[in-house]
């Protein structure tokens, strides 16, 4: 069986959610040796996802806790800007969204 760490496509994963569903997301990257990043909404800042990241960085406006995490160009904005090489979108907010996955 090949190792998952030598074939793996990517160094670093932006997960584009938060909560529970991206520490899953980044349990599971990090076990194939993924570097991981977390956006989170200013109200967002103490929450268990983004300790669990390798990296953090905010996203949004104060006061605008969901808008933060459908916030498309801000998203990859932080994407481009610490060279993740891949965005994993989650569950709802920028999953189903045709324009998340063009940009």
């Amino acid at each position: 069986m090949p190792d998952p760490v030598a074939a793996r496509p990517f160094q670093k994963l932006l997960v584009a959610n938060r909560s529970e569903i991206a520490i899953r997301v980044f349990r599971s990257a990090h076990e194939l040796g993924i570097r991981t990043v977390a956006v989170y909404s200013h109200e967002d800042r103490f929450a268990l996802h983004r300790f669990k990241a390798d990296e953090a960085y905010p996203v949004g406006t104060p006061g605008e806790p969901i808008r933060a995490y459908l916030d498309i160009p801000g998203i990859v904005s932080v994407a481009k800007s610490v060279g993740a090489d891949a965005i994993h979108p989650g569950y709802g907010f920028l999953s189903e969204n045709a324009g998340f996955a063009r940009a």
